[in-house]
């Protein structure tokens, strides 16, 4: 009976250290996706990046961190075919938008988040694009081992400005518009 009651407390006191302690989940970058949409005057088109890298910090079943890596090399055009889909794709990784040569990854670090509920959390975040940071909030949804969220980026923070009607007049139907939004699965 003394044993059983020595090992009652040893466990009890092995849960306690454990209860609270942060867990780190890495992303399956194999799985995981960031599907965009760009937008002008006359349509719209769109697109997926991949993942580098990235996890997902989870305390006493919350998240409480994040930070991910895209490669802005994957970048890719999935509403064209052919001639139209390499043309674009080229100008997207070109000095006038992403300039993957020089800024090869993107990156996402979560600063702070609050809990609204249903699996649901505020994330408040930094987005560097092409070495400038700037904050993005966003709401992130976790089911399972899943979690997904949609942003809007004004690329024009990022110094991404070819074709923006807020810097250039007389572009006509040849605008571009500012924000481009972002449908982010993670899978880990």
């Amino acid at each position: 009976m003394k044993n059983l009651k020595l090992i009652s407390i040893a466990l009890l006191v092995l849960f306690s250290f454990n209860k609270g302690i942060a867990q780190t989940y890495k992303i399956d970058p194999s799985k995981s996706i960031v599907n965009w949409t760009g937008k002008k005057i006359t349509g719209q088109h769109s697109g997926t990046v991949l993942f580098k890298e990235g996890y997902l910090v989870f305390k006493d079943k919350k998240v409480t961190g994040g930070n991910f890596t895209v490669n802005m090399k994957s970048l890719s055009n999935t509403d064209q075919t052919g001639s139209s889909k390499l043309k674009l794709e080229g100008h997207l990784k070109s000095e006038d938008f992403f300039s993957v040569d020089n800024f090869s990854t993107t990156t996402l670090v979560f600063k702070s988040i609050a809990t609204k509920g249903n699996n649901t959390y505020l994330i408040n975040a930094d987005l560097t694009i092409k070495g400038i940071t700037s904050s993005i909030q966003f709401d992130l949804v976790v089911t399972g081992n899943k979690a997904t969220a949609s942003l809007t980026v004004n690329r024009t923070k990022y110094d991404i400005k070819y074709g923006s009607g807020s810097y250039f007049d007389d572009l006509g139907d040849k605008t571009i518009y500012d924000d481009f939004e972002l449908d982010v699965v993670l899978v880990y």
